[in-house]
């Protein structure tokens, strides 16, 4: 049986425990202690990450994204992701502003409020550090302010931004409430990769979570309802039809898709490619500064446009519109294929994996 090695309120944790429940793939769970995260997995994957995925055979995983493809090749029935490509490829967006863009206001609801910071500092140090002899308030105090510094103050989240990061939960309700209330799961019977990429902030984060948790129950009861419907979702019981095409009432969340991430993954992307450690960016007239540069978050353009470009002349014909209207299309193209010298990215999961906030180096 494979081990899944993280924490019960760890954002990509539970992303990957949906999928595996989804397609009952039998797992073990090992709560990630601080030498696992500090030792074990670094050295076996590349990256202080979780979760991390010990196969039966020894090998090792990391990385979410392309933990599932691999998973898919393993358990190809039913397929995650829908047998239409434009909705495949919107499902490959959504799960890129789930993972990339959502991070911003699941970590900032998390560590700027002490209702929610307090609570998780005690959760993550009492699991992840049982096996460190230091006092358990000290332990608590170091996280909480380790888990503020690297996740929220240095991904742009200050008192300019911060009505922003959260206008963004805020309106993500909004546009999912109507789409939940008509049908189950975002583009139909069935979940898709575009469910399971929101269930990393949408389930441990903004459900669970203290702060966003009671927005979410007073605001938006039909998204609550549906983060547990996709947890409680199975394979074998959970079947149906999807939509035909792209559903209009997604429309409102692609346009917001646009605004935010990909205007977001091509200032990342222009830093990167200018040698730039940090950089800046203006998204719905809110300047950010001071970002940490990201070569994880420039592969991800640099894929999302390979997906683009893959997909047959049909298809494009079909989607082209969709993209346009949205305003996906032209940042999504603005610039020249994007290179992230990700050396290991062709063996992804395996091998080194790549760090979202590894330290850009010159030269």
């Amino acid at each position: 049986m494979l081990k899944v090695y993280g924490l019960k309120v760890s954002y990509f944790t539970g992303k990957l425990e949906a999928y595996l429940r989804y397609k009952e793939i039998p797992y073990e769970f090992c709560p990630m202690t601080a030498r696992d995260f500090m030792r074990t997995i670094p050295e076996k994957t590349g990256a202080m990450q979780m979760p991390a995925v010990e196969l039966p055979d020894g090998r090792w995983m990391t990385d979410t994204s392309p933990m599932i493809d691999w998973f898919e090749t393993q358990h190809p029935d039913p397929p995650i992701l829908p047998e239409d490509p434009a909705q495949a490829f919107l499902c490959r967006l959504i799960e890129d502003y789930a993972d990339e863009w959502l991070w911003r206001p699941a970590m900032h609801y998390r560590w700027s409020y002490p209702l929610s910071s307090k609570l998780l500092a005690r959760q993550i140090a009492d699991a992840m550090g049982r096996d460190i002899k230091a006092p358990g308030f000290l332990k608590r105090r170091r996280t909480e302010k380790r888990q503020k510094r690297n996740f929220v103050d240095r991904d742009g989240v200050t008192p300019d931004t911060r009505a922003h990061v959260e206008g963004s939960y805020l309106k993500l309700l909004d546009l999912l409430e109507p789409v939940f209330q008509a049908r189950p799961f975002l583009l139909g019977d069935r979940p898709t990769l575009a469910d399971i990429g929101l269930m990393g902030p949408l389930f441990r984060h903004f459900a669970m979570d203290p702060v966003p948790g009671i927005i979410m129950r007073e605001k938006a009861s039909g998204v609550m309802a549906w983060v547990y419907r996709v947890w409680n979702a199975r394979a074998y019981r959970t079947g149906g039809d999807l939509a035909r095409g792209i559903p209009d009432d997604l429309l409102p969340l692609l346009r917001e898709l646009a605004e935010t991430h990909l205007e977001a993954l091509k200032a990342n992307a222009l830093a990167w490619q200018a040698g730039e450690a940090r950089h800046g960016m203006t998204l719905q007239e809110t300047a950010y500064r001071d970002i940490q540069t990201s070569q994880y978050r420039a592969w991800c353009l640099e894929m999302l446009q390979a997906r683009y470009r893959a997909l047959d002349e049909t298809t494009r014909e079909k989607l082209d519109p969709v993209l346009q209207s949205t305003g996906i299309l032209e940042p999504l193209l603005r610039l020249p294929d994007v290179e992230s010298h990700y050396a290991n990215a062709a063996h992804a999961p395996f091998g080194k994996s790549l760090p979202v906030f590894a330290e850009i180096r010159n030269g």
